[in-house]
């Protein structure tokens, strides 16, 4: 078993800014993070349980926590306060090498002067292994991940990927308990990361360990994991399935973070209609609402309120040439994406941005759309996510109003 607890578990670092004179004139420098006596908490309150042979991946933007909770899992940062657990051990004062997990770095930290066997047999040796079963590990590891012709050369000789692979190797030597990754393919190029994350899925595959990841792209945090933990300032915002939070977003922000192009958000009115009814308001227009979003609304009792509506790029929908119903807007500009193109409207005072295939657009009676010419466009209510104007959090799942 390998699983991985953190409860209550907060990393604080000491504000030495306070201790810094402004100059004068100099703008004070602003910070999401919450301060307090004990210092800058750059992570809080974080509780999560990671199933043993899980694939786990922490993904927020920059800054949110997300590596320094990684690092505490190793060991390479105290904890300040919480406790880790691994198979039920407790690991808060455990040193990094007796937790039985492997790390693999953004940067590879490959030994230059060692070649690609000698670095894959560096932890083995430490752990003063027998030669032969040393032989047999590395043989296994560069086979799983298809180095074993680079085995005599010097990383300087190896591509990026490569190199990658290589760093993965020496982890998996180990047959350690967790695998734990820290933003590993952010080097890459956009076409060796899509190769390396298909690599890194079969590796999980075949290796009976469990993968902690980090990442800031939620492009691979949808692709890699089994279960994502959205972090935004040291705090989750939402775990779930890829699937799940991409259906049901907790709030605004990983409305707006999961998801490419980003979900579009216009100021709508929810209106309460009866006892167990609802309807949106929008420019003077009915949005109807399907009869589980309305069920869940009246499930917790949510009250008529200015809202937040959100509807992703690719459930837009453009709406035939002469055609009068649904919404107004103004083109700003395309983008073609192939088979699809993206159309950046000026609407409801907002931008928005609409991803329709290009053989829909032919069918509805559309040429070439220019910048500055005016579309139609409408989508529907069974789609569409409901948010509280002050707080973010979507309306269907918020805790009963009293």
């Amino acid at each position: 078993m390998a699983d991985v607890t953190l409860k209550n578990v907060k990393k604080v670092y000491p504000n030495t800014e306070r201790k810094k004179k402004r100059k004068k004139g100099e703008p004070e420098k602003k910070t999401n993070l919450q301060i307090t006596d004990e210092g800058v908490l750059a992570v809080q309150d974080f509780n999560l349980e990671i199933r043993d042979r899980e694939f786990m991946v922490l993904v927020g933007p920059s800054g949110c926590g997300k590596s320094t909770t990684l690092r505490m899992i190793a060991g390479l940062e105290e904890i300040s306060g919480g406790e880790l657990y691994i198979d039920g051990e407790l690991m808060n004062n455990v040193s990094p090498k007796d937790r039985n997990i492997a790390m693999v770095f953004q940067n590879y930290a490959l030994y230059p002067h060692m070649t690609v066997r000698a670095n894959m047999e560096f932890p083995l040796k430490i752990a003063k292994m027998d030669k032969d079963e040393i032989d047999k590990k590395v043989m296994q590891a560069a086979e799983t991940l298809d180095i074993t012709q680079y085995l005599d050369r010097k990383p300087k000789e190896l591509s990026g990927g490569q190199r990658q692979r290589v760093a993965i190797g020496r982890a998996i030597v180990r047959e350690p308990k967790v695998l734990l990754m820290d933003e590993p393919l952010s080097n890459l190029d956009a076409k060796l990361r899509n190769q390396m994350r298909a690599e890194i899925i079969k590796l999980h595959q075949r290796i009976p360990s469990t993968f902690v990841y980090v990442t800031h792209d939620q492009t691979e945090a949808m692709t890699l994991g089994d279960r994502i933990c959205i972090m935004k300032d040291g705090v989750i915002q939402q775990v779930g399935t890829p699937q799940e939070v991409f259906d049901h977003p907790y709030n605004l922000f990983v409305a707006g973070f999961i998801g490419t192009p980003q979900m579009n958000f216009v100021d709508a009115d929810l209106e309460k209609k009866g006892a167990d009814d609802y309807e949106i308001s929008l420019a003077g227009k009915e949005v109807v609402l399907s009869k589980e979003k309305i069920a869940n609304l009246a499930g917790v009792g949510v009250a008529s309120q200015k809202v937040t509506l959100g509807v992703r790029p690719e459930h837009v929908m453009v709406i035939p040439a002469g055609e009068s119903r649904g919404f107004t807007g103004k083109v700003e500009l395309t983008e073609l994406m192939g088979s699809a193109l993206h159309i950046h409207l000026s609407a409801f005072g907002r931008d928005m941005i609409v991803v329709a295939q290009t053989r829909d657009l032919q069918k509805a009676g559309y040429g070439t759309i220019q910048a500055g010419e005016e579309i139609r466009f409408t989508f529907d209510g069974t789609v569409c996510h409901v948010f509280a104007k002050d707080t973010g959090l979507n309306l269907e799942h918020i805790r009963k109003q009293s």
